[in-house]
C-alpha cells in the first residue's frame, strides 16, 4: 500500500462500478475538454456499463477488470483507451476493490490524466495509433472465424457463403444492418480467412471522428497544408496491403464520400496540401447500421457511391426476424459465463424462454448476450427465471404476459391451425437441426447425442428435408 501511494501526483478522475460493471459514480475534475462540455457527457456515463463507455478497452489491460477479479489493488503506471463518444485518455490508474462480508462488490478508480499532445494526435505517427494498430491485428488471433458464428437460419447461412466468397476479391464489401447484429464479427471473420491481406488490418469508427479531422486521419497531410501541419501518413496508406473498415459509414461527411468513391474506382489517394497523387491497395469493407436506401433518401449516403458498393453487399436479419436462433444462443452464452463466472446454471424456466422468444430485440444478438450475462452472473440457482431479467425489462414481462391473457381469451382455437403431427414435425426438426449444428454436419455424433440409432437419423434428415450441407 504504502508503494502505492506516492505513484499519483493527483487525483482528477474516479469512477465506481458494482461487481457487474455497472457504473455506480464517475466523476473528472477540472475537465480538459473546456467549456465545460464535459460535465453533460459525465452525466451519459451513469446507467451504463463500464465497457459501454470504454467500448475499446482491452479487458486484459484494464485496472478494473484485474482488480475486481483478484480482489486486489491494482496499479497500471500506463493506460490509453477511448472513450464512447471518441475522447482519448492516457492516464496512471490505481484501483481498490469494495469487499464486504468477504465479497468484492465493486471497485473504486482513481486516475492521473497524463495525456498528452502527441497522445491526441489523429494521425498516424503516435503511439496510441500504433498500438491501436497492433491490437487490431493481435484481434485477428481470437477464436472469431466464420466457424464461430452461430446460426441456423438460411438468410445468415447464405451470408456467410457469400462471405467466404467476398473475403477472397479485392472488391469493396457492404455490410448493413441493425445494431448488435453481428457486423464487426463478420468483417473480422472476412479478414481472417484472407491469408494474403490479414497482417494489415485497420478498423475506423466514422461516428468517432471530428469532421474537421476526418479528411487527414483518413487520407494523411503534407507539410505546411495547414496551422502546425507535419507529413503524416493517413489510415488509407496504412493499411496499404491490408484491408480498412469503415463502420458507421453514413457518418462520413458527404463530400468526403465523394474523395471515397474516387479512390474506389483509381486506387488513388492525395493528402491535404500535397500536390501528388499515391497509389494504395487497400480492400475496403464498410458497414452501416441503417437500410442504405432510407441512408440515401436522407442524403447521409451518396447514391453513386452505393452503388459502387452493391456488387459486394450483406445484409444481417435482425433477431426478431429469425426467431430459430434464440435458443441456440441462449443455451450457447449461458454456456460461456457458466464458464467465466463459474456457475452452474443448467435451464431456463418456461415463461423466461418464453419471453426471450418474443422479444423484439432492439439491441440484437449483442443486447441478448449481456442479458444472459447478468442473469448467469447474479444467479446461485441452477435455474434462471423472470427474476432475474435486468429491471429495463420488468415491463416486457409485463407486456407480454397481457399478449398471452389476450391470446387466450380471444383467440382459444387460433393456436391450433397445425395439425399436431405437422407441430411435432417443426419440433423434431428444429431438435435435429441443434444437433446437427453442434455436431457441424457429422451424423453419426449428431445420432449419439439424440441418441438414436444412425440410420434411424439419416432416414429423419431425408424424411424432414433438412439441407445438411447449409447447417455445416
Amino acid at each position: 500500500m504504502n508503494k502505492l501511494r506516492p505513484v499519483l501526483d493527483y487525483v482528477d478522475s474516479i469512477m465506481v462500478v458494482d461487481k457487474n460493471f455497472n457504473i455506480i459514480h464517475t466523476s473528472r475534475a477540472n475537465p480538459r475538454f473546456g467549456n465545460n462540455e464535459m460535465v453533460n457527457e459525465y452525466n451519459q456515463y451513469y446507467h451504463k456499463r463500464f465497457f459501454e463507455v470504454y467500448p475499446n478497452l482491452d479487458p486484459k489491460e484494464s485496472t478494473m477488470v484485474e482488480c475486481l477479479k483478484t480482489g486486489k489493488i491494482t496499479f497500471h503506471k500506463s493506460q490509453v483507451f477511448t472513450d464512447l463518444l471518441g475522447r482519448i485518455y492516457h492516464t496512471k490508474n490505481i484501483t481498490y476493490p469494495i469487499i464486504r462480508y468477504g465479497e468484492i462488490v465493486g471497485a473504486i478508480e482513481l486516475s492521473q490524466d497524463i495525456t498528452s499532445i502527441g497522445d491526441l494526435d489523429p494521425l498516424l505517427n503516435n503511439d496510441l495509433t500504433k498500438k491501436k494498430a497492433k491490437k487490431q491485428k493481435e484481434k485477428l488471433n481470437s477464436d472469431v472465424s466464420f466457424e464461430s458464428i452461430l446460426t441456423i437460419n438460411h438468410q445468415m447461412i447464405e451470408n456467410i457463403r457469400r462471405a467466404k466468397i467476398f473475403a477472397l476479391n479485392d472488391n469493396p464489401v457492404l455490410i448493413y444492418g441493425e445494431t448488435g447484429t453481428g457486423k464487426e464479427m463478420f468483417v473480422e471473420a472476412m479478414v481472417k480467412s484472407n491469408e494474403f491481406r490479414k497482417e494489415k488490418f485497420i478498423i475506423q469508427n466514422c461516428a468517432a471522428i471530428p469532421e474537421t479531422l476526418f479528411e487527414s486521419i483518413l487520407f494523411g497531410s503534407s507539410k505546411g497544408a495547414f496551422t502546425d501541419a507535419k507529413d503524416k501518413v493517413g489510415l488509407f496508406e496504412m493499411a496499404d496491403g491490408g484491408v480498412f473498415f469503415l463502420d458507421e459509414l453514413n457518418s462520413m461527411p458527404i463530400h468526403l464520400q465523394a474523395k471515397l468513391l474516387r479512390f474506389l474506382q483509381d486506387g488513388k489517394i492525395r493528402p491535404i496540401g500535397s500536390s501528388k497523387e499515391k497509389k494504395v491497395n487497400v480492400k475496403i469493407i464498410v458497414a452501416i447500421n441503417q437500410n442504405p436506401t432510407k441512408l440515401i433518401k436522407e442524403k447521409l449516403l451518396r447514391e453513386d457511391l452505393f452503388y459502387r458498393l452493391s456488387s459486394n453487399i450483406i445484409h444481417l436479419v435482425p433477431l426478431r426476424e429469425r426467431k430459430e436462433d434464440i435458443t441456440l444462443y441462449i443455451d450457447h452464452f449461458i454456456n460461456h459465463f457458466n464458464k467465466m463466472y463459474n456457475k452452474k446454471v443448467s435451464k431456463i424456466s418456461t415463461n423466461l424462454r418464453d419471453i426471450l422468444l418474443n422479444y423484439d430485440w432492439p439491441g440484437n444478438v449483442r443486447e441478448l448476450k449481456h442479458i444472459i450475462e447478468s442473469m448467469v452472473n447474479v444467479s446461485d440457482d441452477e435455474l434462471l427465471t423472470t427474476n432475474n431479467l435486468p429491471i429495463y425489462l420488468k415491463e416486457v414481462i409485463h407486456t407480454e404476459k397481457g399478449r398471452a391473457e389476450n391470446r387466450e381469451d380471444k383467440e382459444s382455437t387460433r393456436g391450433f391451425k397445425l395439425s399436431l403431427q405437422e407441430m411435432l414435425n417443426n419440433t423434431e426438426t428444429d431438435y435435429i437441426i441443434r444437433a446437427l449444428k453442434f455436431t457441424k454436419g457429422n451424423v453419426t455424433r449428431s445420432a449419439e447425442l439424440l441418441q438414436l440409432p444412425r440410420q434411424t437419423l439419416k432416414y429423419k434428415i431425408d424424411k424432414l428435408n433438412i439441407d445438411i450441407n447449409r447447417i455445416k
